[in-house]
């Protein structure tokens, strides 16, 4: 126990008095002190590192139930010398789906053997759970317990049948379990104890939202995790702003809904009405083909309605869109965007426009809505559309519920266990120095923008004062070229519908990519440290940008230092990339990169056994093994034995009486 000076205890003798009517006499402190070096001493939890899922929940889904492949190897670790490779599979399956592959076994078993399949399959899954539950304290794993099962769970746990003649008295709980009917309920709850204790914090590096069926699924199912953290992409950022209310980042949301075919995740999952937006765009668009607006159909999900009405549907928002962003551009100076007012300079009797000095002809000559005097300017109706719509994104429950979740979990970066997490990039000079931005009078750069860009995120959505950041300012970090978020240029969402030279398509990364990409290291070190971190065995995680691992593009860049893991979770990606997204796994013994095949299906897993064919990648491993006393979750244990030492101390000294 370390030496405490009166003086210190005394300067800390109201934060004792507190801390002693938790621990009211010397035993109990002593008690939680011994408990609290131990845990030290445990092997670190396993991090998981997902990003960029675009609304693919069944894909992303799959991926939370297999751990990204951790708890196929605790099953066949724990029995592959033991049990045959069918039956391995089998267990495996049922861990990750247990109500559906329950289903499915029952209908092919033999009822005469199917007790004694529940009764070997309930033993195999104890072992498993065992093994899962290895590097925690009884507590903990307590804690993890469902309730209608928790006493039988916990005798299981910590008995050994073959040890303390308790062989019987272990055989005959199983055996009750079968007999009373309770094995399949008993079956899906250990499952999911199973996999809450392979992974112990879920990290999910930004864009949960877009291009993908279903975000609001992704977002059900990360509400229902314990421990995560979220840093939020520009993706997450534009759905924040548009339920904050903003109508430009609306509009985008929208848009890139029904460019993806994508409406029902609007009108369904969030019981926001489209119908305003189709009447107007099926009478102002009655005669136009909006052949450029056909939406990405996807082969695995038809059009639930009329394509064309989606096209027509599609071009409206998108030029309501640009009206509104040229409008937050005109009020915003400080945003110094003058190089996207684009729309002042159409020649509706041309058909061209003219950008960044350069005059181009345009592939559409209809724009109904666009007056040549004041082309921004959106018309009543159009006004009427954006006001019921926006109304209804504000209004959403399910929606609100989902952002303020971003909120409470998320971020604009984190460091966790000496890694730096963010989801695109940090600004940067072309020299590779911090890059100065100006806000309300005040430079940031480095952490300090991160920080201040995070604190405005915030009170765009929070706060109801006018004075105070805008809503709008959530579509700034969307696209701007100095959001963190983004991490180009510009956004050339107007030049890919309507000017076919791709040339204006181009959007250039910021220097932070064409730097890092280059760097031995350096640049990382310099990052880190900027971050408070200690670059010995730190890394910068990332996504926003997919690697493309078909054109020779690798996830490990700056010596190491940096890990970019997306590889394309969202479909409109793989055939880029070729792959189906990167995940990374940190335990006790290093991190491990693992890039995913495409998923084809639950069915295909449940009927096949066939699960996603992953390539496991062991990037650094420790010649010591990681323990809890070398993560944050250990400094902060650390912190509070410190306290109950001086606790003890101030007892022992009298300073603060003890009570029985």
């Amino acid at each position: 126990m370390i030496t405490i000076s009166n003086e210190e205890l005394r300067q800390n003798i109201k934060y004792l008095e507190l801390l002693s009517t938790s621990y009211p006499n010397i035993t109990s402190a002593v008690e939680e002190v011994v408990n609290l070096k131990a845990i030290l001493n445990l092997p670190k939890g396993t991090e998981h590192f997902l990003t960029d899922i675009h609304g693919e929940a069944e894909a992303f889904n799959h991926v939370m139930q297999n751990a990204s492949g951790a708890i196929r190897r605790k099953v066949y670790e724990e029995l592959g010398s033991t049990v045959s490779i069918e039956d391995l599979e089998e267990l495996t399956t049922l861990i990750y789906y247990p109500k559906e592959k329950l289903e499915l076994i029952k209908k092919k078993k033999d009822e005469r053997l199917l007790d004694n399949w529940y009764e070997l399959t309930i033993y195999r899954l104890v072992r498993v759970t065992r093994a899962a539950s290895s590097k925690y304290t009884r507590s903990k794993v307590r804690k993890t317990l469902p309730k209608d099962f928790a006493y039988i769970m916990e005798e299981l746990l910590q008995e050994d049948e073959h040890r303390f003649n308790k062989k019987e008295y272990y055989t005959q709980i199983i055996k009750s379990l079968v007999e009373y009917e309770r094995a399949d309920l008993f079956i899906i709850q250990i499952s999911q104890v199973i996999k809450n204790l392979t992974i112990d914090h879920l990290h999910i590096i930004g864009d949960i939202y877009d291009r993908g069926p279903a975000p609001h699924e992704v977002m059900d199912t990360l509400m229902s995790q314990k421990n995560l953290d979220i840093q939020w992409g520009n993706h997450d950022i534009l759905w924040m702003g548009a339920a904050a209310g903003s109508q430009v980042c609306v509009a985008n949301a929208v848009r890139i809904a029904l460019r993806y075919a994508n409406n029902d995740v609007i009108e369904e999952g969030y019981g926001i009405n489209l119908l305003p937006l189709a009447t107007f765009a099926s009478k102002v668009y009655k005669d136009d083909e909006c052949a450029k607006f056909m939406p990405k159909e996807s082969v695995q999900k038809p059009f639930d309605i009329d394509e064309k009405l989606l096209a027509k549907m599609h071009k409206a928002i998108s030029i309501i869109q640009f009206k509104l962003e040229e409008d937050v551009i005109r009020k915003n100076p400080s945003y110094e965007m003058k190089k996207r007012k684009i729309l002042n300079t159409i020649d509706l009797k041309d058909c061209s426009i003219e950008i960044e000095g350069v005059r181009y002809k345009l592939n559409d000559s209809s724009f109904p809505t666009i007056e040549p005097k004041n082309p921004i300017k959106l018309t009543n109706e159009e006004k009427n559309v954006i006001e019921a719509i926006t109304n209804n994104f504000i209004h959403s429950e399910k929606l609100t519920r989902h952002i303020r979740f971003l909120y409470a979990k998320g971020s604009m970066y984190c460091t966790y266990n000496n890694n730096l997490l963010f989801h695109a990039c940090i600004l940067l000079n072309e020299d590779g120095s911090f890059k100065k931005k100006k806000i309300n009078g005040e430079y940031y750069k480095g952490k300090a923008l991160m920080d201040k860009y995070d604190q405005m995120a915030r009170e765009a959505y929070f706060s109801k004062d006018s004075s105070k950041t805008s809503p709008d300012f959530l579509w700034f970090l969307w696209c701007n070229e100095d959001s963190t978020l983004f991490g180009k240029d510009k956004m050339t969402t107007f030049e890919r519908y309507f000017i076919d030279d791709k040339a204006t398509h181009k959007e250039t990364l910021s220097p932070y990519y064409k730097l890092m990409g280059k760097d031995d290291g350096t640049l990382a070190v310099q990052i880190l440290e900027e971050f408070g971190l200690d670059s010995k065995d730190s890394h910068i995680i990332n996504g926003h940008t997919p690697v493309k691992l078909s054109k020779g593009e690798r996830p490990i860049k700056a010596g190491g230092r940096q890990l970019v893991i997306d590889g394309g979770f969202s479909k409109a990606y793989q055939k880029t990339t070729g792959i189906a997204g990167y995940t990374l796994t940190y335990n006790s013994y290093g991190l491990t990169l693992i890039s995913h095949n495409p998923f084809e299906s639950v069915e295909k897993v449940l009927k096949e056994g066939f699960d996603i064919k992953s390539t496991k990648q062991v990037i650094e491993t420790v010649t010591e093994r990681k323990r809890v006393g070398d993560t944050d979750t250990g400094k902060t244990i650390m912190d509070k034995i410190y306290n109950l030492e001086m606790l003890i101390s101030s007892y022992k000294k009298g300073i603060i009486k003890q009570k029985d």
